[in-house]
C-alpha cells in the first residue's frame, strides 16, 4: 500500500500468469505454449524486416496494422474492416471490456473460466456475475438466457473454455446471441484451432449474421508466437470501431514492426499451421488415454491442454511431486477445481516423460 496510489489500485487483485521457472532440464507444461516452433516463414520475415543494420527499427510501425488485418481477412474470409489487431488477445480483450462490456446490467461469464476476466472488471469498474458451469463443467446457454435481455450487460467466455478445455458448439453460441440481441457476446477463441482435426469450430462463421458477436483469437497458441504477442478480433464494424476508439485513446502503436511481419507470415503459412496443430491434437488424445489408464478422470478437451484429477491423490501433492522431477504443470487453488491439474500438451517425448513420472508417483 502507498499513499501515492490511485484509489482503484488499492482494490485490484491482479492476474497471476503461469510460472516461468528457471530449472535445469525443465519439462514445461504449465502455460499452454505450443511445443513446436513457428513457421520458418516467420523467421525469414523478421530477418527481412531487420535488414542489414536494423534500419527499419528507427521508424514507427503501421498504427492500423493494415497488412495484418489483410492477412486475417484472407484467412477468415471477412472484410478487413471487420478486423481489429492488438498486442496479444489480452490487450484486445482489455479494450473489449472497456469499449463494449461496461454497462449498468452485469457482465456474465462462467464461474470457472479465464481468471483475467474478473481482473478486467475490477480495473474498469464493470459489474459482473458468474454463472455456474454444469456438473460436467460444460456451459449451459439456458442459464444465461433465463435472466432476460434487460438483465444482461454482456456475455464473455472462452471457447474452448479455460481451464476446463470443454467446447461449446457453434449452434449454441448462435442461440445465445439470438436470445440476447442487444447484448455483446464475446467469444474468446484462444484455443479453438485445436478443436477438431479438419473443421475448426470457430464462431467467426456467425459474425455476418449476428451483429452482437465479437470473436477474439491469438497467435500465441496454434501459431507458436507467444513471444511476439499478437491477437485480433473479428466482428461487424460497429463493434470494431469501439475497440479502435479505445486503442487510439491508449496506444496508437500497439504492435511493433517485427510482430506485424511475423504474424502475417504465420497466418499465410496454412500448411505449417495445420501440420503442427494436428500433431498437438494427436498428442492430446494419446496423453488423455495414458492419463485415463493411470486412473485419472480427464475432461473432454478441445484445447492444447488437458484438465485431469485423480480420485485417490491430492492435486497439489501431485504437482509438487512432478516439480521435484523438473516437470511443471498448473494447479489452481480455486473452488470446484482444486483437485484438477491443467497439463499443457507437449511433444510426445515430454508427454511420455510426464506419464512415466506420474506412474512412479502413483506407485
Amino acid at each position: 500500500m502507498s499513499r501515492f496510489w490511485s484509489p482503484v489500485v488499492h482494490d485490484l487483485t491482479p492476474y497471476v500468469p503461469g510460472e516461468q521457472p528457471k530449472l535445469a532440464n525443465l519439462v514445461k507444461l504449465n502455460t499452454n505454449e505450443n511445443p513446436y516452433p513457428p513457421s520458418p516463414r516467420v523467421v525469414d520475415a523478421i530477418r527481412a524486416e531487420l535488414g542489414e543494420d536494423g534500419d527499419h527499427l528507427k521508424l514507427y510501425p503501421d498504427p492500423t496494422g493494415s497488412a495484418l488485418k489483410a492477412a486475417v481477412s484472407r484467412q477468415f474470409g471477412v472484410p478487413a474492416e471487420w478486423v481489429f489487431v492488438g498486442n496479444s488477445s489480452d490487450e484486445v480483450l482489455a479494450h473489449t471490456f472497456q469499449g463494449l462490456l461496461k454497462h449498468d446490467a452485469p457482465l456474465l461469464f462462467p464461474d470457472i473460466t479465464y481468471s483475467f476476466y474478473p481482473v478486467y472488471c475490477g480495473l474498469y469498474g464493470i459489474p459482473f456475475e458468474t454463472v455456474p458451469l454444469a456438473e460436467d463443467f460444460s456451459i449451459r446457454v439456458d442459464d444465461y438466457l433465463v435472466r432476460g435481455p434487460a438483465a444482461v450487460g454482456g456475455v464473455i467466455f472462452p471457447n474452448p473454455n479455460a481451464p476446463t478445455g470443454r467446447l461449446l458448439p457453434v449452434a449454441e453460441i448462435a442461440r445465445l446471441a439470438a436470445g440476447l440481441p442487444d447484448s455483446p457476446v464475446v467469444v474468446d477463441e484462444a484455443y479453438v484451432d485445436f478443436g477438431g482435426h479438419d473443421a475448426i469450430p470457430s464462431a467467426v462463421a456467425l459474425v455476418a449474421e449476428y451483429p452482437n458477436i465479437l470473436v477474439t483469437q491469438t497467435l500465441s497458441k496454434s501459431r507458436s508466437l507467444a513471444g511476439l504477442r499478437v491477437g485480433f478480433a473479428i466482428g461487424q464494424p460497429e463493434l470494431v470501431e469501439a475497440l479502435t476508439r479505445v486503442k487510439d485513446s491508449f496506444n496508437s502503436y500497439p504492435l511493433d514492426r517485427l510482430a506485424l511481419v511475423g504474424a502475417c507470415a504465420a497466418l499465410d503459412d496454412t500448411e505449417w499451421f495445420h501440420c503442427t496443430r494436428h500433431q498437438v491434437i494427436a498428442s492430446r488424445e494419446a496423453l488423455s488415454a495414458s492419463l485415463t489408464n493411470l486412473g485419472f478422470e480427464v475432461l473432454p478437451s478441445a484445447a492444447n491442454f488437458v484438465f485431469a484429477r485423480h480420485p485417490a491423490h491430492d492435486a497439489a501433492l501431485l504437482s509438487a511431486a512432478l516439480r521435484a522431477r523438473s516437470i511443471i504443470v498448473r494447479h489452481f487453488r480455486a473452488p470446484r477445481i482444486d483437485q484438477f491439474l491443467r497439463i499443457t500438451v507437449g511433444t510426445d517425448a515430454q508427454c511420455a516423460q510426464l506419464v512415466t513420472a506420474l506412474g512412479e508417483i502413483l506407485g
